[in-house]
């Protein structure tokens, strides 16, 4: 149903980095999400690691209901931003929030060649600490859109480099790309690639 890839970087001088992502198919649909630790280093990723492991285990969950989960297990850690997009085959919609300062957005090419983007409505708070009412925005997904998230580590307006031609790339190339362009180095960094391939993929 998905294609994807990621391409993360840990701030200099660390072992680990406190941004990971997560991919689940499962029968009606998937989940996806980009999550940042607070801060960095060992901490930070044990919190992220903590929120896709919820996730992962709760990959049926509505979006909102997947942050919820996340909130619960996370209050006894840094806590973490992270943007979670939801999609049900029968529902035949994407369902998208974004806590903290992940970036997300949605990209398609329309009838007439045209690139558009729609991005994830962010919303103020932690996920573990402080969490503010959770109300996920609804898209329409079509074959071939594709969705990029990225993490504060990577310069915002990402998406204004790229053109119709740039989603024909594979996931993987075109979060490779962005990485090394974008990338902040300032902090930990993550950019993450899906595209849907639509039903019988």
């Amino acid at each position: 149903m998905i294609d994807w890839g990621a391409a993360l970087r840990p701030l200099k001088g660390q072992r680990v980095s406190g941004d990971c992502y997560l991919v689940e198919n499962h029968d009606d649909g998937f989940i996806v999400a980009a999550i940042d630790g607070l801060g960095h280093g060992p901490q930070a990723a044990a919190a992220a690691r903590i929120a896709a492991d919820v996730l992962r285990a709760n990959a049926r969950a509505s979006a909102a209901q997947a942050v919820d989960l996340c909130h619960r297990e996370l209050k006894h850690t840094r806590g973490v931003a992270m943007s979670v997009a939801s999609f049900h085959k029968p529902l035949n919609s994407l369902y998208w929030l974004g806590v903290g300062n992940v970036e997300a957005a949605l990209l398609r090419v329309d009838e007439n060649a045209t690139l558009r983007v729609e991005s994830i409505p962010l919303r103020g708070g932690v996920v573990g600490y402080q969490l503010p009412p959770l109300r996920a925005s609804r898209s329409s997904l079509r074959r071939k859109d594709v969705m990029i998230f990225a993490t504060d580590g990577v310069r915002s307006g990402f998406t204004k480099g790229l053109s119709a031609r740039s989603l024909s790339a594979k996931p993987q190339e075109l979060a490779d790309r962005l990485l090394g362009e974008y990338d902040k180095g300032t902090d930990d960094s993550l950019v993450l690639v899906v595209r849907y391939l639509g039903d019988g993929a």
